[in-house]
C-alpha cells in the first residue's frame, strides 16, 4: 500500500494570509509565501503565558514582513514575543530573524551550528560562497553552461537574510524548553542542515519537524561546499530512524505541506524512496559517472539554475553514501571526480 494514502491530514483548510489557525492547545499555524517553485512555508506561533514564541521567521522580503505587521496588529499586539526560535539557518526560516527580534527586543534561540552557518553565508566566509559551490560542482562534472547561473546568486542569502542577529541563545539536543505550561524537547536532525532543531511536546502529542519530515516531498540532502567529502544522506537516514521512536499518532507540523499524522508510515516511505534511488544510482554506475551525469537518474524533470544547485548537492550526497558504504569506488583525474561500481 502506498504510504501516502496512510497519512491523515486533520487540517485541510489553510490559514488565510496574515491570519492563524489553531492546530493544538496554544499552537497556531501561520503560512507565509516564498518566491520559489516551493511557494510557501509554515511557521508556528506558540502561546507563552501572556506572550508568544515565534518558531521560524519566513523569507526576509517585503511581502513576508507585511504579513508579520498584520499579525502584530491583529494577533500579537502589544503583548509581545518572549523569544524567537529558529529550527535552522535556511533563509525561509531565518530571513526575518533580525527584524522580529528587534521589533520585540526578544532573543533568538537556535543551534550553534545553524547560527554560525547563517553568519558564514551572510559573509561568504568559511567556504560558504557561491564561488566555492561553483568550483565544487565543476569538479563534479557540472557543465560550464550552468556554472554562471550558480555563481551569479552570490548575494542571494545576504539579501534574503538581512541584518541577521549578532547574539543568540544556544539550544542543544535533549534541551527542554518550557513554553507556557508545555515542555518542548529539542531533537536534533542532521543531513539537511548542520544541526536542525525539531521540537517535540509529549503532553500535546505535537512534533514541529521543520524541514526534516515533510508529508509530500523529500527533504533536500546536499553536500555543502565547505564539506566536500561529507556524507549527509547517512546522517539524514539516521535522523529519520530516531524520529521513529516518537508515538505513532504524533501530530507532525512540517515546514512545507499540511500538518499530518502517520509519521511512522512517512518515515518508511522516505527510507524506501532513498533505497530505490541508491539502487538505481548503483546500476547507473556500471560505467564511471560523475554527479552531473546521474542527475537524470535522480531527477526526472527539467531543472532551472536554482533547482540545479540543490540537485547537484543531492546527487553528490547519494554518490558519497554509496562510496562510503563500499559499493562504489572513486575515480579522480585532474578535472572531474567519477564513481564506478566496486
Amino acid at each position: 500500500m502506498n504510504c501516502e494514502s496512510l497519512l491523515q491530514y486533520p487540517f485541510t483548510q489553510l490559514p488565510s494570509p496574515g491570519e492563524t489557525l489553531t492546530v493544538a492547545a496554544g499552537v497556531h499555524w501561520l503560512r507565509m509565501p516564498l518566491p520559489f517553485a516551493l511557494d510557501h512555508i509554515n511557521l508556528w506561533l506558540l502561546e507563552d503565558g501572556d506572550q508568544w514564541v515565534i518558531t521560524d521567521c519566513g523569507f526576509g522580503n517585503d511581502a513576508t514582513r507585511a504579513l508579520w505587521k498584520q499579525l502584530i496588529a491583529t494577533r500579537i499586539g502589544a503583548v509581545g514575543v518572549s523569544r524567537v526560535i529558529a529550527t535552522h539557518h535556511h533563509p525561509d526560516h531565518v530571513g526575518n530573524a533580525g527584524w522580529l527580534t528587534r521589533q520585540f527586543g526578544a532573543p533568538l534561540w537556535m543551534p550553534q551550528g545553524e547560527y554560525l552557518s547563517a553568519h558564514a553565508l551572510c559573509d561568504g566566509a568559511a567556504g560558504q560562497s557561491r564561488e566555492h559551490m561553483a568550483a565544487l560542482f565543476r569538479r563534479n562534472g557540472l557543465d560550464e553552461i550552468h556554472v554562471p547561473g550558480i555563481r551569479k546568486g552570490h548575494d542571494t542569502y545576504r539579501n534574503s537574510v538581512p541584518d541577521f542577529p549578532t547574539s543568540f541563545r544556544r539550544i542543544c539536543e535533549g534541551d527542554t524548553i518550557l513554553i507556557g505550561s508545555n515542555a518542548w524537547r529539542v531533537i536534533m536532525g542532521y543531513g539537511h542542515a548542520p544541526e536542525h532543531a525539531s521540537l517535540y511536546c509529549e503532553s500535546l502529542g505535537v512534533f514541529i519537524s521543520g524541514d526534516m519530515l515533510l508529508p509530500r516531498i523529500s527533504t533536500n540532502v546536499s553536500v555543502p561546499a565547505s564539506q566536500p567529502e561529507a556524507n549527509p544522506l547517512r546522517l539524514f537516514l539516521e535522523s529519520l530512524s530516531r524520529y521513529a521512536a516518537l508515538p505513532a499518532q504524533t501530530l507532525v507540523l512540517p515546514s512545507h505541506g499540511l500538518p499530518f499524522r502517520g509519521m511512522h508510515e512517512r518515515i518508511a516511505q522516505l527510507q524506501e524512496h532513498h533505497r530505490l534511488r541508491l539502487t538505481e544510482l548503483l546500476e547507473a554506475c556500471d560505467t564511471p559517472k560523475c554527479a552531473a551525469e546521474v542527475l537524470g537518474v535522480l531527477f526526472r524533470r527539467q531543472l532551472d539554475s536554482h533547482q540545479m544547485m540543490f540537485a547537484m548537492g543531492e546527487a553528490m550526497a547519494h554518490l558519497h553514501y554509496l562510496y562510503e558504504a563500499g559499493s562504489l569506488r572513486r575515480i579522480k583525474d585532474e578535472t572531474i571526480i567519477r564513481y564506478q561500481r566496486a
